[in-house]
């Protein structure tokens, strides 16, 4: 990778009606099929998919800081429904149309809100954290998430003021603890390192609110019925995804809740299949 595979072409801010920023980064030509981006934890807009990629599938890709990450203006105790209808506000705003959305890892669950209320044309899910709080997970849960998941259905707003304490620094330390040997040559590159710690610091400039309630909202039960999503959508993992956080079967079971889901598992590749797949998951839209 070279020191411009992450480079944002634009950035920008966009006014909502409720008078709240979104800020927004793009890749890709100004006039190519729109398709929305939700970044993982605790990141801006400034990383999402390697620049030759997008550029190669001729999609004009639209990467949101979700409310308090990066550019976009804090909204306390946002839930999933209000996510909904700050987009449902950018399309219009942005004139996007129907875009596609890729969601990858703590994004997953901001995705699936929008599909379930219709918003877009297909999903895609790329190395997605799963509805932890799901019953039928519970025993493929570490100790740990099994705990953090059990916090936040006893006292959500102890585990959100917990994961304010959150920075950049632990925020990389705890990914980099969590990746797989099929990932650290991703981790491990100069350009994507620093790219990574951009985003993080963009991420984490308001402070850790941000990501804190982003985290409680992954990490707590999904109030919406998956098995109403009729759009397509796509789930995409390496099989030697070795993050806890992520699906820990991989999607199967989030595939076979939703109705429209396709799977797909790539033998050798970990949970950076975002950086290393990108040509692929982008053709599949």
């Amino acid at each position: 990778m070279d020191d411009t595979s992450f480079e944002p072409a634009r950035r920008g801010r966009t006014r909502l009606p409720s008078g709240r920023f979104l800020g927004w980064s793009e890749q890709g030509p100004e006039h190519g099929a729109p398709v929305l981006f939700f970044g993982g934890a605790g990141t801006s807009s400034a990383l999402s998919m390697r620049r030759e990629d997008v550029e190669r599938a001729g999609v004009r890709l639209v990467a949101v800081d979700r409310p308090g990450l990066g550019a976009s203006d804090p909204l306390a105790g946002r839930t999933l429904a209000d996510w909904v209808e700050d987009v449902r506000d950018f399309v219009i705003a942005r004139a996007l149309g129907s875009p596609a959305i890729v969601a990858f890892s703590q994004g997953a669950p901001f995705g699936i809100a929008c599909a379930a209320d219709e918003i877009g044309r297909s999903l895609v899910i790329v190395s997605g954290t799963d509805e932890l709080a799901a019953p039928h997970l519970a025993e493929l849960l570490v100790p740990d998430v099994r705990g953090i998941v059990q916090r936040v259905a006893r006292d959500p707003e102890g585990a959100e003021a917990f994961f304010r304490g959150m920075t950049p620094a632990m925020m990389r330390q705890m990914v980099l603890a969590m990746i797989g040997d099929a990932d650290r040559a991703v981790y491990a590159d100069p350009a994507f390192d620093a790219a990574y710690r951009r985003a993080l610091d963009e991420g984490f400039a308001q402070g850790g609110e941000g990501y804190a309630r982003d985290t409680v909202l992954a990490f707590g039960a999904w109030p919406f019925d998956l098995g109403r999503i009729s759009m397509p959508v796509s789930l995409w993992y390496g099989a030697e995804d070795t993050s806890p956080v992520h699906s820990p079967d991989l999607g199967a079971s989030l595939a076979h809740r939703i109705p429209s889901a396709r799977r797909t598992v790539i033998d050798a590749a970990g949970g950076a299949i975002l950086w290393t797949h990108g040509e692929a998951i982008l053709a599949a839209i």
